[in-house]
């Protein structure tokens, strides 16, 4: 087990690494690498970690469930300027929690859920950024809206678009685990049309943000549009 200051040269070095990766991809597709938001996927990860995480300049946390980043907050009260991001599926019965204590969710995934954080949004007086996650893959293990039903995914999008309460702000995909990234470029470049096709049919919406690309498959996520990438292990090393 690495100490403290072992660990914050540690993060320092893969953020660094992480940034030009980063850049060099953003590079290659004609982008500005300042477009790609690092998410710091805290799952896991021990309090003291995520404070030097943010100590290093990483503002944006990402957490998979409600109860540890509540049992973190708890503990990291003092820190300011940091936004928390739900990245995990979230249940219905966690969305009170899941609104107290994140700034952004990646994973709306079914028409029950938005009706339930339009609710509790409204009894907190809040505005709530979401983003809709599909399963591009069509995975069964993987939560998201599929993309061969288009009907139904227009409906949903229909529906979120007049909520007072939930501001819908962009995609969300997992790409299926590879062994060689390049795999899973087909599934980052149908994240990045679907998001072109709902941003010409509903212009009110911002649709702003493409979340998508991991620890093993950031760099061809970049290449294809992210907006956000959610890397865990890239900068802390393994759990």
């Amino acid at each position: 087990m690495l100490d403290n200051t072992e660990l914050d040269r540690l993060i320092r070095s893969n953020l660094e690494q992480v940034r030009s990766r980063i850049a060099a991809a953003a590079g290659r597709a004609g982008r500005d690498p300042s477009e790609v938001m690092i998410v710091a996927i805290t799952k896991s990860f021990p309090v003291e970690v995520v404070r030097l995480a943010v100590a290093a300049g990483l503002k944006e946390i990402g957490e998979n469930r409600v109860q540890e980043a509540g049992r973190k907050r708890a503990q990291l009260a003092d820190l300011t300027g940091v936004r928390w991001h739900m990245v995990g599926h979230l249940q219905r019965n966690k969305a009170k929690d899941a609104l107290e204590l994140f700034d952004l969710v990646h994973s709306l995934d079914s028409k029950r859920l938005a009706e339930e954080l339009e609710r509790r949004a409204a009894a907190a007086g809040r505005v709530l950024p979401v983003l809709v996650e599909v399963n591009v893959a069509g995975e069964e293990s993987k939560w998201g809206f599929s993309m061969e039903d288009e009907h139904h995914l227009l409906r949903v999008v229909e529906d979120l678009l007049p909520l007072a309460h939930l501001r819908l702000e962009g995609l969300m995909t997992v790409a299926p685990l590879v062994e060689q990234a390049e795999k899973v470029r087909p599934v980052f470049r149908r994240l990045w049309q679907l998001r072109q096709s709902l941003r010409q049919r509903y212009p009110e919406a911002p649709w702003t943000h493409l979340s998508m690309g991991m620890t093993d498959d950031y760099e061809v996520a970049v290449e294809e549009g992210a907006t956000m990438v959610r890397l865990g292990r890239a900068l802390f090393g393994p759990r």
